[in-house]
């Protein structure tokens, strides 16, 4: 959803870079901070991570995030919308190898097979989405279609390295949560949340006036298409959305893992047509029915996985059990 709100901003003349960035970290004040005050806490470790710890991680993790951010910004000025999108689709991949080496997630055949046909369905929606709309994004006073090679090479490494930087930061949170921010609580949740998202938007205000690029957001918001409104509504639910999108994907990277939100993440790409169809009734065609096809497929290989480790988990604790009744009944 922010990253919808996001296309819609820079098709309409918001081209801003450090706004952009800005947005998807700076709600987190009116949203997180009432939440985490009335969230309560139930169990908490004994041992809890040092200041200087939890300092570094909010540090880097919120660091990471601009970084991460700011590719983006500069990919969806450089970019088509479906060549963009396209490149997204790169991260499932990326977060799979993270996963790998950071958090020590196992590449069975099944997950392997999900990453592929996920990667593969949100691809060819951005093949799609390239046939049959050649929406430019504007570039100042240039169109898309104007840049030269050496722009649209930018948007292309831009936005490959945030998908990068994106995964790893999923990565990064997971690691956070097994090793050091060991509680049982909403709370620890809303913290990875609201601390770089801070630093994040610290950063970005940084960036943008040290950058002199909030000389230009009079003239930007007075140019904006739909007026001054539509802007700061698309600016206001924007930020809004990614909140509620992070908090979302900190809350299955808690439970389950960073790979499992990224698949639930590109999961949702092929899904969006779809409901376009029933809601908006979009046309189906046979790509649309393939792409959700193989979307639903690599779902399902990723759950039946976990089925099978869910099953093999019970086995060895019943097996476990029987020994300790036996060892009982000898004694």
């Amino acid at each position: 959803m922010g990253e919808i709100q996001e296309v819609h901003l820079c098709i309409k003349g918001g081209n801003s870079k450090w706004v952009s960035t800005l947005v998807q970290s700076a709600a987190f004040p009116t949203l997180l901070i009432p939440l985490y005050f009335i969230s309560s806490p139930t169990t908490r470790t004994p041992q809890q991570p040092s200041l200087t710890t939890l300092f570094f991680i909010y540090i880097f993790i919120g660091l990471v995030v601009v970084a991460a951010s700011m590719m983006y910004s500069y990919g969806l000025l450089y970019l088509p919308v479906s060549t963009y999108s396209l490149i997204c689709a790169t991260q499932l991949g990326f977060n799979a190898i993270f996963s790998y080496f950071i958090n020590s997630q196992k590449l069975t055949p099944y997950i392997f097979n999900s990453v592929v046909l996920l990667t593969f369905s949100a691809s060819l929606l951005g093949v799609q989405s390239d046939s049959t709309n050649h929406i430019p994004i504007p570039k100042g006073e240039y169109a898309i279609g104007f840049l030269c090679k050496g722009d649209y090479a930018i948007g292309f490494l831009c936005t490959l390295g945030a998908s990068a930087l994106y995964s790893l930061s999923l990565s990064l949170a997971q690691l956070a949560f097994q090793k050091v921010l060991k509680k049982e609580t909403l709370s620890v949740i809303l913290e990875i949340q609201i601390y770089p998202s801070a630093v994040a938007t610290c950063a970005c205000l940084v960036g943008l006036f040290a950058s002199g690029d909030w000389k230009d957001l009079k003239g930007e918001i007075e140019g904006f298409k739909e007026g001054k409104v539509s802007y700061v509504m698309t600016l206001v639910w924007t930020a809004v959305s990614w909140q509620v999108f992070s908090v979302g994907s900190l809350f299955l990277i808690y439970e389950v893992s960073s790979l499992f939100c990224n698949v639930i993440s590109t999961l949702g790409l092929p899904v969006i047509p779809i409901l376009a169809v029933v809601f908006f009734h979009d046309k189906m065609d046979g790509l649309k029915i393939v792409v959700m096809l193989l979307a639903v497929w690599g779902f399902l290989s990723y759950i039946y996985q976990h089925y099978l480790d869910d099953s093999k988990s019970r086995k060895s604790k019943s097996t476990g059990n029987e020994v300790d009744q036996k060892t009982d009944t000898s004694t």
